[in-house]
């Protein structure tokens, strides 16, 4: 990677943690802020997180075609300032379709700057250099979404709406800063390259069509869903759920919980960045499983130590701390793994189906974790989420089988091609990655 790429890199990077910044202000105070601060009501509140998903979801679909055709730039541009809009509109809102169009338009904006952003350091990055591009950018998104809800718990006013004004004016600048950072990027060219049969004639263009196809991506989605679903979608329902109703744990210790993920995340990012791109990357994410497994078996276990109070929180802030630790192993191998697979035509494409299929398991995570605790199926809760977990190992390992070597252990590929030897997956001509993504 050149000086100019790996500065164009850290000034996206940058520009994204500021924007995280900006969410963190607000995202803990979404349903507080419609439901109490505007009376509103919670049926209301509960529709505004609903929009959000409902957004993602109606964009995402399109959202990889127009930046494999037109760059992820635009797109980029587009999805900063639809989240700017929607966030002072938010911030501005009073009555419940005020909130309800504002709420669509910032999840509209913040849906579809991701896949842009991925694709920005898919340009700046090398299938080598890649890991620790997607680790730096999740490291400094959570640092900035935490300092960002620090800072905002400092100034938020529960009887004051015009405090949480601020915070959505605070939100809405971060993301014009992000804009402003774009106009200073020049991105390199998409390299081009088309799919073709032992005919010689070119595989279908449709981006769907050529994804569908292959065996691998829609693995590594299947298993994608099952992380977000048994992690991120449960952070704010069914787990929060069970540690105040079954562990008997205060609000603020969960906060503490929070606070030893994000922690353990920003401390265990970059230590374990190393050992993480020395590895496959299949046995990487097998691994994460098993840790989750142990996870969610502590979860469990704190609601069964009744009259031991201390025990019961340690048990619960080990469980967050533990997802900490996957999510910092997860970051530097499963996007770079969407790339390493993506036909360069098709890079945004990629990013943006498994995108879609995080928002999916975000949707119905929740919605399952709230469901099964509103009915105090709480044992039944545990023991799905432990299953999950399992199976993010097993489908970890049915994944290797499908992948090259340069795929699941980029590393390995590299130096074998600086020593002058091809490794499975690399072209013996030119020493680029193959990745047909047709299998």
């Amino acid at each position: 990677m050149t000086a100019a790429l790996g500065a164009t890199l850290r000034r996206i990077q940058l520009g994204n943690a500021l924007a995280a910044f900006g969410n963190g202000f607000t995202m803990p105070y979404l349903f507080v802020y419609t439901s109490r601060v505007r009376d509103l009501g919670d049926t209301t509140a509960g529709a505004v997180l609903a929009v959000f998903a409902a957004a993602a979801l109606a964009v995402l679909p399109f959202t990889g075609r127009v930046i494999d055709r037109r760059g992820p730039m635009p797109v980029a541009y587009l999805g900063a300032f639809a989240a700017a809009a929607g966030a002072l509109g938010f911030g501005l809102s009073s009555t419940a379709p005020s909130v309800l169009a504002s709420a669509g338009l910032m999840g509209a904006g913040i849906a579809v700057l991701q896949p842009a952003l991925a694709t920005m350091i898919v340009r700046c990055s090398t299938t080598t250099t890649r890991s620790r591009a997607f680790a730096t950018q999740f490291f400094l998104n959570n640092l900035g979404l935490g300092i960002g809800g620090l800072i905002g718990g400092l100034l938020v006013d529960d009887t004051s709406p015009s405090s949480f004004t601020l915070l959505f004016t605070v939100e809405a600048t971060m993301f014009l800063v992000l804009a402003a950072v774009f106009s200073t990027v020049r991105l390199p060219a998409a390299p081009r390259a088309d799919v073709v049969t032992g005919a010689g004639k070119a595989k279908p263009h449709g981006g769907w069509a050529v994804l569908l196809q292959d065996r691998s991506m829609v693995l590594l989605c299947v298993l994608g869903f099952v992380i977000f679903f048994a992690c991120y979608g449960q952070f704010e329902s069914g787990l929060a759920a069970y540690a105040v109703e079954v562990s008997h744990v205060s609000t603020s210790t969960l906060g503490m919980a929070l606070a030893a993920n994000t922690a353990v995340i920003v401390i265990a990012q970059f230590a374990v960045l190393k050992l993480v791109e020395r590895q496959r990357r299949t046995r990487v994410i097998a691994f994460v499983g098993m840790i989750w497994t142990v996870a969610w078996l502590a979860a469990g276990a704190s609601g069964l130590v009744h009259g031991a109070q201390a025990v019961a929180t340690a048990l619960l802030i080990s469980t967050y701390a533990l997802f900490g630790l996957g999510e910092a192993l997860l970051s530097p191998t499963v996007a770079p793994l969407v790339a390493d697979l993506a036909p360069n035509r098709l890079v945004g494409q990629y990013n943006s189906a498994f995108a879609l299929v995080k928002q999916l398991a975000l949707a119905v995570g929740p919605a399952v974790g709230g469901l099964m605790a509103a009915g105090g199926a709480f044992a039944a809760y545990i023991v799905m989420l432990v299953l999950c977990s399992i199976g993010v190992s097993v489908l970890a390992l049915v994944l290797r089988r499908r992948l090259t070597s340069a795929q699941d252990l980029p590393y390995r590929a590299s130096t074998v091609v600086a020593s002058g030897e091809p490794a499975d997956g690399v072209h013996r001509e030119t020493g680029e990655l193959e990745t047909a993504g047709v299998r």
